[in-house]
């Protein structure tokens, strides 16, 4: 079963911080990495080893149906003619510039990525409860980072990229986007705040690159590319009712990210921050080539709302969906497409319930309504549906849902309240 988990570093058994565990770490996952080639912790080892046992086999084979001897006659005068072949020179160029920009990148963006060491007050130590990373926002000492970073700690050291160390605070946080935002007194000569970028540019293939702490290893840069857009990560928090908010259009990465880089800067080729990295999905808690970072768009919007009141209000409807229809599920559910929302729950006393929606029945799954727009926009999917409700609408705002209900066509008004 896949697991999406987070990136930064946790406490190690016994919780208490001693000053040779950073050693005894990097020792010990020097002799993992040696021993592992750096493999990685992919699903499905057993075909993978399969896969390199294919890999040593002979590149050619000769069955013995196949073996024939010929007798071997040696020429009295062999003329060699000279052959130039011009050597191609375009790709080691082309490799030397892609080097070139990334050496430079990273002597540009390296100085702004900030390594965060979290401990809690205990009665007469610090309980080390982790690390992470993070990096500078703006010219004020603001320093952006995950929710899970700092949440379980209340003493927080920002670690530079030239030694100089700072105590941080938490101007606040939010789960349900996984951010947070801490302040330092003073940036260090170099440390600027990092440009963002611009999300309509973003595409499948793209390079990127990832700069942080992983394993507590301050100023590690990786490179990959962009291997998804528009997916969905589940909030750091739970509902009532045992469900969790989901965070949309998060950017898949196959850049290797692992333990101790959340919260760093997810950037491209100009060194623009294109997200924030927060999770992996692993079936053993390391790296798999599947990363997930937080987008820049829900960055912006999040990030100046923490600093002023430190803490964000979302939209509220009151409704629970099946936002991935399957034949079998229309089937089922006795509706005509499966693109749109299905609704199988309105919450008691929701907005949703005071416009007018109506659920699935529990017994049967049929007689819901099947939401294909929003405010005019038709929806694919529930992805979409929440894309366009957490970034571009605002509490207390009205918008306006088209339903299939039957063989109806329905507009229904509803006021968005405030998520619980």
């Amino acid at each position: 079963m896949t697991e999406y988990h987070q990136t930064s570093r946790a406490k190690a058994p016994g919780g208490f911080r001693e000053r040779g565990w950073r050693v005894g770490l990097a020792l010990t996952a020097l002799l993992l990495l040696t021993a592992c080639g750096w493999a990685g912790a992919l699903s499905g080892s057993g075909r993978d080893a399969d896969a390199n046992q294919t890999a040593l086999q002979p590149t050619s084979r000769t069955l013995k149906s196949e073996i024939r001897v010929e007798e071997t006659v040696l020429p009295t005068e062999t003329v060699s003619p000279e052959v130039t072949v011009a050597p191609d020179v375009e790709p080691l160029e082309e490799t030397l510039l892609l080097q070139d920009k990334l050496t430079a990148l990273y002597e540009q963006a390296n100085p702004s990525v900030v390594y965060i060491l979290v401990t809690r007050r205990g009665v007469s130590l610090s309980l080390y409860m982790g690390s992470g990373s993070g990096f500078v926002y703006d010219s004020e000492g603001i320093i952006v980072t995950n929710h899970h970073v700092v949440d379980p700690g209340d003493r927080y050291e920002i670690v530079f990229w030239n030694g100089d160390r700072r105590r941080a605070t938490v101007l606040g946080s939010d789960p349900d986007s996984d951010l947070a935002v801490l302040q330092v007194e003073g940036l260090p000569e170099g440390a600027n705040p990092l440009p963002l970028a611009d999300s309509s540019t973003f595409q499948v293939g793209q390079f990127v690159v990832a700069i942080g702490s992983p394993f507590g290893a301050q100023g590690s840069m990786s490179l990959g590319i962009i291997s998804g857009l528009g997916r969905s990560l589940p909030s750091q928090r739970m509902t009532e009712t045992g469900s969790s908010y989901s965070l949309p259009q998060v950017i898949q990465i196959d850049a290797p990210i692992n333990p101790g880089n959340s919260g760093g800067p997810l950037l491209n080729l100009s060194g623009e921050v294109m997200g924030v990295n927060a999770a992996i999905a692993t079936t053993t808690g390391t790296n798999s080539g599947v990363g997930f970072s937080i987008p820049v768009d829900v960055l912006t919007r999040v990030v100046p709302i923490l600093v002023e009141q430190g803490w964000v209000a979302y939209p509220y409807m009151g409704l629970a969906f099946d936002g991935d229809i399957t034949l079998d599920d229309q089937e089922i559910y006795g509706i005509g497409q499966t693109r749109g929302a299905y609704v199988l729950t309105v919450m008691p006393g929701s907005p949703a319930e005071r416009a007018g929606l109506v659920a699935a029945s529990s017994q049967t799954g049929r007689g819901g309504d099947l939401v294909i727009a929003i405010d005019g926009r038709p929806i694919q999917d529930f992805a979409e549906l929440n894309s366009y409700l957490v970034l571009e609408t605002e509490v207390g705002q009205t918008i306006e849902l088209t339903v299939l209900r039957g063989n109806e066509t329905l507009v229904l008004p509803l006021t968005l309240g405030t998520r619980p």
